[in-house]
């Protein structure tokens, strides 16, 4: 788990990132949660959109895509989700 700290630096440092996976109407499926974790092991801290067309709570949606992918979800704001994981292979952020 995160502590408040920590999620404070990752919501700084995701505040430039533009997001990179939409979760629509048909929601989270199987197909997008590996390309999620895959880019996760990539890059460490991601957004993920939720579009309008998606009736799910938003907090719901964090938490599904959160369990399938063993991401740390650092915030929920708007139709934003902010998700990091530590990557094993291509460690870039250094956390508090």
């Amino acid at each position: 788990m995160l502590t408040s700290k920590e999620k404070k630096y990752l919501r700084k440092q995701s505040h430039h990132i533009q997001p990179i996976f939409q979760v629509g109407k048909s929601g989270v499926n199987e197909n997008m949660t590996t390309q999620i974790s895959e880019a996760l092991e990539k890059r460490e801290l991601i957004k993920v959109s939720i579009l309008q067309n998606n009736f799910d709570d938003n907090q719901e949606v964090a938490n599904e895509i959160s369990m399938h992918t063993d991401a740390e979800i650092v915030q929920v704001i708007g139709n934003t989700v902010i998700l990091y994981k530590e990557s094993k292979d291509n460690k870039q952020i250094e956390l508090p």
